[in-house]
């Protein structure tokens, strides 16, 4: 190459950076290139069946507002490292299901554990997902929802396996950048009552503590063209209490992301959101009007320059050993298992299974915790479980801000993980809710630790 070519190239790059830059993470040459798949599926079950999160309601579904969807990711590095990202329309998934899904994956693809991330949306307008929040769904519901239930699942497992396949096998060139935007409806439930929140909002007296920010990660072909947009955010999918399918405001603001942007797979992780509530909420206008407030977060980042991400992943992944602060004795669960209360006899009555032939209750539960570092930049840590806004900015306060995105309700949705704080103030979070997911206890005081600990090991570099 002559001198005078390269000046010639020289100048034409430093030109397209600075007069056009929002081209500039497409400008700025990675080590190496990324190769990303995308795939997708409707999951709206074709029959009306139970549905997930509130245990007020007392009948199947009996309409639909959207589909819901699973879509998939594969990413692939320079080097050939791969991972696969799938976002659900749903309010968890299980441990055993996403053991099922990753050994499968493995025997296919050659991938292990830590290359497979499961993020759902926390919809409380979708199905019940087998094994998740027994006591509160299958347990009581009749025979042939809970058949339903069983048969949705199954279904739900296949699609997802489809298109992790799919996706792997649309592997081609791409440009990854990150940037992160902000959206203010989410509001702490725990320290403002939903009633009053319109006016300590207009009033700025809104308070505990809250995450607002929106990471988004862009994908884009080699000719700048949006190809996909993976986004989070840290509060409770539950706008809505309807009979009618939904991905709620998530999937308004996938379908809006989507419509802005043809082509293009939007695809939502729900944040540490488990103490935060959408507010006021309870009409499809309030779902709709959230929708829409996310994804101009999201477009308001996409619409500027955003850092490009190198062609270099790293993946982990590890159970905790996660304790639990005491356990029932066999009389108190039999006593239990007589209650009036429906949810408190199931969970007693799965705990009784649990305990039989003389069998003692685990003192702990495996807490999945999961970390995928992307370039130089992002550290993308999945936590199992319904976690509360305290891990988030712990974790984003003791690493790299903004370039720590934390996942809540991925992997395994256990239970609640409420923080050290949470755990002495007690409550729903605290220990309230964990008759719902069938466990015998609330957490030990060490398991917020034990947490950060784990994903602050794995996201070293």
């Amino acid at each position: 190459m002559t001198l005078r070519y390269r000046f010639l190239v020289l100048w034409v790059a430093c030109l397209a950076f600075f007069a056009f830059p929002w081209i500039a993470p497409m400008a700025v040459a990675a080590d190496g290139e990324w190769k990303v798949g995308l795939a997708r599926a409707a999951i709206t079950p074709d029959q009306f069946m139970w549905m997930a999160g509130y245990a007020s309601r007392d009948r199947p579904a009996d309409g639909k507002l959207t589909d819901l969807w699973a879509k998939a990711m594969a990413l692939q590095d320079a080097d050939g490292e791969r991972a696969v990202l799938v976002t659900l329309d749903v309010i968890g998934v299980s441990r055993e299901m996403s053991a099922a899904i990753a050994e499968t994956l493995k025997q296919r693809h050659g991938l292990e554990r830590r290359q497979l991330a499961l993020c759902t949306s926390h919809t409380h307008s979708g199905p019940v997902v087998y094994r998740n929040l027994s006591p509160l769904h299958e347990l009581v519901v009749d025979p042939q929802q809970r058949q339903r239930i069983e048969e949705y699942t199954a279904t739900l497992q296949n699609k997802i396996l489809q298109i992790i396949d799919k996706a792997l096998a649309d592997l081609k060139p791409a440009q990854l950048s990150w940037a992160s935007g902000t959206a203010t409806f989410a509001v702490n439930r725990r320290n403002n009552p939903a009633g009053q929140v319109p006016q300590l909002r207009a009033e700025g007296k809104l308070c505990g503590p809250f995450d607002h920010d929106v990471p988004v990660l862009a994908v884009r072909n080699a000719s700048g063209k949006l190809q996909a947009v993976v986004f989070g955010y840290a509060c409770h999918a539950t706008t809505l209490d309807l009979f009618q399918w939904c991905g709620d405001y998530p999937g308004y603001a996938q379908i809006e992301l989507e419509q802005a942007h043809p082509d293009c797979q939007a695809m939502f992780w729900a944040g540490c959101g488990a103490d935060q509530n959408p507010l006021p909420r309870r009409t499809v206008e309030l779902a709709m009007d959230y929708g829409r407030q996310l994804a101009a977060a999201v477009d308001g980042v996409l619409s500027n320059p955003m850092q490009p991400v190198a062609a270099r992943l790293a993946t982990d992944f590890r159970d905790v050993d996660l304790p639990f602060a005491g356990l029932p004795t066999r009389e108190q669960v039999e006593e239990a298992a007589q209650s009036t209360n429906r949810y408190e006899a199931a969970r007693a009555k799965l705990l009784l299974s649990q305990m039989a032939d003389d069998r003692p209750l685990s003192t702990t539960y495996p807490f999945p915790v999961q970390v995928w570092r992307l370039g130089d930049d992002v550290q993308f840590i999945v936590l199992g479980g319904e976690v509360v806004v305290d891990f988030a900015l712990r974790l984003k306060a003791e690493l790299r801000g903004p370039r720590t995105w934390v996942a809540g309700y991925a992997n395994d949705v256990m239970a609640y993980i409420a923080s050290r704080r949470v755990l002495e103030e007690g409550g729903y979070e605290g220990i309230g809710a964990m008759v719902y997911y069938g466990l015998p206890a609330g957490w030990a005081l060490e398991s917020e630790d034990l947490i950060v600990d784990e994903a602050k090991r794995q996201a070293a570099p």
